[in-house]
């Protein structure tokens, strides 16, 4: 075993017990002003104890347009709700873990019956899973507008005390939608070339930096995605380059956009019973339609390959670009494979979403040689569920 994984480490300055992070994952814990509610604290209270080198939180919004259509997403919009995220930091500090917020703009990928907004993009383009409404195209304004919400969000963060923040640059939300050419269209200087579409996210880097001077700004990247004009990893090389020159404290690279449907949380089988069951879009079928449409989901909607380690050989490009430390997530569910990673692919750190939710103590199993490898069976109805439920495993189940 790699005596690596399991020594200190700093990462940004932020001091970890080991290389293995607790990667974003929506809990649906907040109450209805998305302020952070007692069993999410809970949540995160288990993950400490249970031996992450660090938790990164499920993504918060920076304001009312970008909350996720997801079941009780957390919110960063209001000063008021600092002291309810200070608990959760003064709770898990307790432990010697570090947690780290996500923030993110969901975009497109959201529903006006949730935010009671119309859902804002960089074009004015479809999501084919959203597919009922056509964005809004965002104007410079509110653009600026945006920006500036980020911002103050960090500001927060920073004042919750939250040892670093990540932008939320993947999956195919607002600022993964502006750095693709599938999504962004633009032809103003918010567009085209790639480094007009980065330009919201290096403003907000450049922003950030005069109200939280050297705070650790961190970023969860696509590496790649299912769509035909979409990110590429040629181009992630060179944002990710970008973002170096920016101040980025690190990059977590990921993939998928929710168009590419289980692209990002990939399984043997499509959970096509839990869709029909929690999905906006299915749910309120007939039921023979349901039945009829289970096989036929099942048949059409082909898994991506391979289904561990599907962002490594990106994240070895990107790192191999940069100085800065590199995070891999992504079918990563036994300690050979992160063994592997670490001591042999010079990736800085791991992260990891299902096998924690099946168990928040995977890491202190993984060090005391309990087991090696995840108990989770990568089913994905934690994934599905999760749009009208609170974060649990359901273990291939319907509740």
């Amino acid at each position: 075993m790699s005596n690596a994984v399991f020594e200190p480490a700093s990462l940004a300055g932020i001091k970890l017990k080991n290389r293995i992070i607790r990667s974003a994952t929506h809990e649906g814990m907040a109450d209805e002003k998305g302020f952070p509610t007692e069993k999410l604290k809970k949540l995160y209270i288990r993950l400490a104890k249970g031996g992450a080198g660090a938790i990164i939180t499920g993504y918060a919004a920076v304001q009312a347009n970008g909350k996720s259509s997801l079941f009780a997403m957390t919110m960063i919009d209001n000063d008021d709700s600092i002291p309810e995220y200070r608990e959760i930091t003064n709770a898990v500090h307790e432990y010697d873990t570090p947690i780290i917020m996500q923030i993110a703009h969901c975009g497109r990928q959201t529903r006006s019956e949730t935010t009671g907004l119309q859902p804002v993009a960089p074009s004015a383009i479809r999501d084919m899973f959203y597919n009922e409404e056509i964005p809004k195209e965002l104007s410079e304004d509110e653009i600026n507008g945006i920006i500036d919400n980020f911002v103050a969000a960090i500001v927060r963060v920073k004042q919750a005390g939250f040892d670093g923040v990540q932008l939320n640059l993947a999956h195919g939300h607002l600022l993964a939608g502006f750095l693709s050419s599938h999504a962004n269209r633009r032809k103003d200087r918010w567009g085209g070339s790639t480094g007009n579409k980065y330009r919201i996210i290096g403003e907000i880097f450049k922003r950030a930096k005069k109200r939280v001077g050297d705070y650790p700004v961190l970023v969860k990247l696509n590496a790649h995605d299912g769509r035909k004009n979409g990110m590429k990893t040629e181009e992630a090389i060179r944002i990710a380059e970008m973002l170096e020159k920016s101040g980025c404290a690190a990059i977590e690279v990921s993939c998928g956009v929710v168009e590419d449907g289980l692209y990002t949380a990939r399984g043997k089988k499509l959970p096509a019973d839990a869709a029909l069951e929690y999905t906006f879009k299915y749910k309120n079928l007939p039921g023979f339609i349901k039945t009829i449409s289970k096989p036929v989901l099942r048949a059409f909607m082909k898994q991506p390959k391979p289904l561990l380690k599907f962002n490594l050989d990106s994240a070895v490009l990107i790192k191999k670009a940069v100085n800065i430390p590199v995070i891999v997530v992504g079918g990563i569910n036994n300690i050979d494979d992160i063994n592997f990673i670490i001591g042999n692919q010079n990736i800085d750190f791991v992260s990891m979403c299902r096998p924690f939710i099946i168990e928040p103590n995977i890491v202190s199993k993984f060090h005391k040689g309990i087991q090696t490898k995840s108990k989770c069976i990568m089913c994905n109805y934690c994934v599905i569920i999760g749009e009208e439920k609170p974060l649990r495993c359901y273990y291939g189940k319907l509740p």
